[in-house]
């Protein structure tokens, strides 16, 4: 993607309406830019625009509050993940919830370890508690959420980790997301290290959440997916006019599609993510303004994939990570941002 902050962003509006458009343009706030870049993270830090440098894997980063490494190994190219705001950037630690801010824009991240022969459903709880706290406290709103956590698909049944996870959560958040739900992602880490991450974006204006048609809204899962069903929107449009995708997966309604194939598990995969689109706009396309992350649970299927996407989302920046999906029959997920 350019590095040019003032380049070209397609609308995700194609067809202008009356007043109640007008208002809507007049209310945006500037799109925020999320770029994969290799860089020396010492020096972007030293821009005033600069939110957040995410890195995965390895990755060494310094001891500042925009700054975040996850454990997920990158397969192929290992970029950083960098949030451009408008600047200045403000940024510190709040009771372990390190953030940054400008004007319009707000990332944080919180971590919290598992404590000893507990579940994980109380670090989740712990976390979302004080996360909603904090977040009740700040003057912007939430819109997206990323969550990630080791082994994620261990334990049978009631007792699997992302089932526990998805209990805790709600029992931490209570009336923190009210009746609109974030845009979000969980995936499994496979670094053995027992801490709950959780990192997100908050604006100064609301965003508008977005249902998939092809798929049944998570929280409205039936029983057999687990105790507590998730809580996420498939996506949400930002103030910024951006649309912030969800973790997408080879859902249609709420049943898993093609156990163990994973070509056509990204051909479904596809057809959600064209599916959110079109419930935007009839003309709206992934393509040259959208960055990609893709969690691949099989690195040897991780190719394939990438050929495949650079066709379906063309001139898309992607980053390719070894991730779990939160079903075990999932092999790919993808989330991202447009515009």
């Amino acid at each position: 993607m350019s590095n040019d902050r003032t380049a070209h962003r397609p609308a995700l509006d194609v067809v202008a309406g009356g007043p109640s458009h007008r208002a809507a343009v007049a209310d945006r706030l500037p799109a925020l830019r999320i770029a994969l870049e290799q860089a020396d993270p010492s020096g972007l830090l030293a821009r005033d625009d600069v939110l957040a440098v995410i890195g995965f894997g390895r990755t060494g980063l310094p001891a500042d509050p925009r700054c975040l490494r996850v454990g997920l190994e990158p397969i192929g190219p290992a970029p950083l993940e960098v949030w451009y705001g408008q600047g200045p950037v403000r940024h510190g630690e709040d009771a372990g919830i390190r953030w940054s801010r400008d004007e319009d824009y707000t990332f944080f991240a919180i971590e919290v370890a598992e404590e000893p022969g507990s579940a994980l459903g109380g670090a989740a709880e712990r976390l979302y508690r004080r996360l909603g706290t904090w977040l009740a406290a700040q003057p912007h709103h939430l819109l997206r959420l990323w969550n990630y956590f080791d082994a994620i698909n261990d334990g049978d049944g009631d007792e699997e980790r992302y089932r526990q996870f998805c209990t805790g959560r709600v029992l931490g958040m209570q009336d923190l997301f009210g009746a609109v739900y974030p845009a979000a992602t969980v995936i499994g880490r496979r670094d053995g290290e027992r801490v709950l991450q959780v990192y997100g974006l908050a604006a100064r204006r609301p965003g508008e959440a977005i249902e998939n048609p092809r798929q049944l809204s998570a929280w409205r899962y039936p029983r057999d997916y687990g105790p507590t069903a998730p809580r996420f929107a498939r996506a949400m449009r930002s103030p910024g006019d951006q649309l912030l995708i969800s973790g997408t997966a080879a859902i249609v309604g709420h049943a898993s599609r093609h156990r163990e194939d994973v070509v056509a598990q990204l051909e479904e995969t596809l057809a959600n993510l064209d599916s959110l689109c079109a419930a935007v706009s009839s003309g709206l396309r992934l393509g040259s303004g959208s960055v990609l992350k893709v969690y691949v649970r099989r690195p040897q299927d991780a190719a394939a994939i990438l050929q495949r996407l650079r066709t379906h989302v063309p001139g898309g920046a992607v980053l390719v990570l070894a991730g779990d999906v939160c079903r075990r029959e999932l092999l790919v997920e993808v989330d991202g941002i447009h515009g």
